[in-house]
Parts: C-alpha cells; structure tokens; sequence
C-alpha cells in the first residue's frame, strides 16, 4: 500500500505565506511527477503546479511567481511553498503523485487533502 500524508494548511492573513508538505511512504519504487491541485468551494479541482522527477516544473498562471513545488526525492517528499496568499487561493489543497511500487503496478494517489484560508 502507498500513502500520501500533507502537512501545512492553516489560516493565514493575505500577503502571508504557507509551505505545505506531502511525504509518499509504503511500497514504493519509483515516483514520477508529483503535484499539488486545489478545488475551492463550488469549484472543480485545479491542477496548482508540478514537479517531473527530474526536477521539471509546471503551473498554473494564476500563481506564478508566487508559488513554488520542490521536491526531495531521498524523502519521497513535495513541498509547495506559498507566498503572497491572496483570498482567492482559499481551497483544500490536495496533494497528487504517480508511482510505481514493488508488484510493478503503476497508479496515481491522492492525499487526504489539507486546507489553506486566506483571510484577515
């Protein structure tokens, strides 16, 4: 079994910052590209940035320059960190990676999700 634990949500005032962290344990063999998505209220879910395991990034317009996804893959960990929070990040921010584990079977996982309010 594989899992995917966040950590870092909270609330915070517009203008602050947030790191969020997603640690991937269990029968693991490889990790390829790991992400982090958002859905707010009302919203479908968003693909927020991703990180190739050869360290190849992506986001979403809306925060670049903002954000940025990390990786330590000694740790099998990403790491958003989030600067200059707007209201409009406010969302369950979920974590997402694609792995392979020890039968060969390749699957993509979900974290439980962790929730970012930006608000003052």
């Amino acid at each position: 079994q594989v899992q995917l634990v966040e950590s870092g949500g909270g609330l915070v005032q517009p203008g602050g910052s947030l790191r969020l962290s997603c640690a991937a344990s269990g029968s693991i063999s490889s990790i390829y590209t790991m992400g982090w998505y958002r859905q707010a209220p009302g919203k479908q879910r968003e693909l927020v940035a991703r990180i190739t395991s050869g360290g190849l990034t992506k986001y979403v317009d809306s925060v670049k320059g903002r954000f940025t996804i990390s990786r330590d893959n000694a740790k099998n960990t990403v790491y958003l960190q989030m600067n200059s929070l707007k209201p409009e990040d406010t969302a369950v921010y979920y974590c997402n990676a694609d792995i392979r584990d020890y039968s060969s079977s390749y699957s993509s996982y979900w974290g439980q999700g962790t929730q970012v309010t930006v608000s003052s």
